[in-house]
């Protein structure tokens, strides 16, 4: 961890209160009529990428109210269940997820909620059952952040590499996207590669590092060949945007991002509702 007095607190703190505001019950304009007076509530596996989820909201649904709970002791417990060689997620964290949506809902009225953990993908199922008990008679749409990136993925082609920095996340991207397929009547095969080098210079605070790591593995894999589109398993990972804004010139195919196909539907999902309430 990097010691404190080595950062200067004004530009850190100036520049986090830009992207995230204070509290408050005010809507910010938004630009497109039909985001204007929504609130997002947004459940994160781990308090640390509230940012990242911050980030692609304001980015995508601007004027959009966030409304954002995240846990570390979510993530340390999938860490440990993965470590121990057991199921991942835990029930535990399950059940926290589904608590948490009720949360949102009753404590201040959200018009969607996004689940923004790929390990916590699971998750899902509960969470929306959680959302829609307790938001009656109103409809709280509930968006998985990876299941558009994987729609778009087995639409893409027959042959995807998954690619994760985070080891508990691979077998559950994998049943995802399996699952998706199915549902899409796609025939797909899905390889996983992953880079557990990107997350330790993620914590670090090198994102340039995080992302040279990635695209070094992306490239070795795909030189073998075969793959129509890769996808990034993790949303953490779409800092990759950073230095790749253009993955198919760079990569040669597309490489997805769940940050940008992710919001992206949120706003789909938001501009299809009723009017909001003025």
């Amino acid at each position: 961890m990097t010691d404190p007095s080595t950062i200067d607190p004004f530009a850190l703190f100036d520049a986090y209160l830009k992207l995230t505001g204070v509290a408050s019950l005010a809507h910010a304009s938004a630009e497109d009529p039909a985001l204007q007076g929504r609130t997002l509530g947004i459940i994160n596996g781990s308090s640390w990428i509230s940012l990242w989820s911050t980030w692609f909201a304001r980015l995508l649904l601007p004027g959009v109210k966030l409304v954002s709970a995240g846990n570390d002791a979510v993530q340390l417990n999938f860490m440990a269940a993965h470590h121990r060689g057991e199921p991942v997620p835990p029930p535990a964290n399950i059940d926290l997820f589904a608590r948490t949506a009720v949360d949102l809902v009753r404590l201040h009225p959200v018009d969607a909620i996004l689940l923004t953990c790929s390990t916590m993908n699971r998750a899902y199922p509960a969470v929306r059952e959680a959302a829609r008990e307790a938001a009656r008679p109103r409809v709280v749409p509930v968006v998985q952040i990876d299941e558009p990136m994987m729609e778009r993925a087995v639409q893409t082609g027959a042959r995807i590499l998954a690619v994760a920095t985070h080891g508990p996340t691979v077998e559950n991207t994998k049943a995802l996207l399996l699952e998706t397929a199915e549902r899409a009547a796609r025939k797909v095969t899905v390889e996983c590669a992953t880079v557990e080098r990107a997350f330790d210079l993620l914590g670090e605070g090198d994102v340039r590092g995080h992302n040279d790591e990635v695209a070094r593995l992306i490239r070795r894999e795909t030189t073998r060949g075969g793959f129509d589109v890769v996808v990034l398993a993790q949303l953490s990972m779409s800092a990759f945007m950073f230095s790749y804004p253009d993955r198919i010139a760079a990569f040669g195919l597309p490489v997805l991002t769940s940050g940008e196909e992710g919001f992206l539907k949120v706003r789909e999902v938001l501009r299809r509702l009723p009017p909001a309430n003025p």
